[in-house]
């Protein structure tokens, strides 16, 4: 029986070593990879919100559910790297106990600095000891974690709610083009600094998203709101205005391209997707000429000033888009972001959602 119970011991040894390790690498290590117990935790909340969400007949609602998916996450997780060391303790500390039950309640005990329990000797004294402190640090960690976790979040939505005025919401690509239209004439003048900043907005989220994955599970404040259905909508209008307008091209307009598609891939490699980093711009998209087409149309539609017709443009636009659209379809899927025009399947039946486009009121007085 005791060569059981040191067996034991050494497998609580290894349990408490590989729980240290999750939380380092998910909590103090600034380079988040695929794996560990904080993965298998994801994986078996999201399973339940998918559930909870299976007869929703609406996205307002499904999305009101699925809002609570990242707090639900963080305290599972908390939850379990606790439940994890109070397992390897009481493993450790069972060859100086009478029962398995009791190393439970000394391990319970010294884990969660209650002090009710203990042995009076030196190893099991110095096992007290390593448990409280391992319950401790984590409790702690995770705390300062979270102010982190929320000033990456607000730093995000904040270009997002920006968004809503020139793309819509939810937001489209050919409707951010559109919408520069003022009164009589359209204004691409300022596009250039639109798109540096979201070049900035893509290496913010890109450095915090990668590294603190559960941010991709945040979700913006407004139902019809997502940071990365607006990533899209900013990389597919960059994409469109090259393709359909090569004397307008800008320097920023491509960096914030190709930013934003190194964004996606950093996040992809986070989240465990398969990541191409030399896709063939010669392949199909997922998104139709067809498609394509109605966002001309929609330009030609406010007089944008378009130089190539769709038939010209459409193999630079999908030369640009087969970059990052395979990733963003399917975090999209995966998060079950709002089922936007041009942004993919969802894991339930949804219908995309065209942009909202506030009605024109003008002053009767004034015409």
């Amino acid at each position: 029986m005791q060569v059981v119970r040191i067996a034991g011991a050494v497998v609580g040894l290894m349990l408490a070593l590989l729980t240290t390790a999750s939380v380092v690498r998910n909590l103090v290590v600034p380079r988040s990879r695929p794996g560990g117990l904080a993965r298998v935790v994801d994986r078996i909340v999201d399973r339940l919100f998918v559930l909870l969400t299976r007869r929703c007949s609406s996205y307002e609602t499904r999305d009101e559910i699925l809002a609570a998916q990242a707090a639900a996450y963080l305290i599972a997780v908390l939850v379990a790297w606790l439940s994890s060391y109070l397992v390897a303790f009481a493993l450790q500390l069972w060859p100086w106990t009478r029962h398995f039950g009791d190393s439970f309640r000394e391990a319970g005990s010294s884990l969660l600095t209650l002090g009710f329990d203990s042995t009076v000797r030196g190893a099991p004294t110095a096992l007290d000891v390593l448990a409280a402190l391992a319950g401790l640090v984590v409790v702690a960690v995770q705390i300062a974690y979270l102010p982190t976790l929320y000033a990456a979040f607000n730093r995000r939505e904040t270009e997002v709610t920006l968004l809503g005025a020139r793309a819509g919401t939810p937001p489209w690509g050919p409707e951010l083009l559109a919408r520069t239209r003022y009164g009589m004439r359209t204004r691409t003048d300022d596009l250039p600094d639109f798109y540096a900043g979201w070049e900035r907005w893509a290496a913010d989220v890109a450095e915090s998203h990668a590294n603190y994955p559960v941010l991709v599970r945040f979700r913006s404040p407004q139902p019809l709101s997502s940071w990365l259905v607006g990533l899209l909508a900013v990389l597919d209008s960059a994409a469109m205005h090259l393709a359909l307008c090569p004397s307008l091209e800008r320097y920023e307009t491509r960096a914030c391209l190709r930013m934003g598609f190194t964004a996606l891939r950093q996040i992809g490699i986070a989240l465990a997707l398969p990541v191409d980093f030399d896709p063939d711009p010669d392949q199909p998209i997922k998104l139709t000429y067809d498609e394509f087409c109605s966002g001309v149309a929609r330009l030609e539609e406010v007089g944008f000033p378009i130089e190539r017709t769709a038939e010209q443009a459409w193999p630079h636009f999908r030369g640009w888009r087969i970059n990052y659209e395979s990733l963003a379809y399917e975090i999209a899927s995966a998060t079950d972001a709002v089922p936007a025009l041009w942004s993919g399947p969802r894991r339930w039946t949804a219908e995309p959602m065209p942009p909202q486009r506030p009605p024109t009121r003008v002053a009767s007085d004034a015409r």
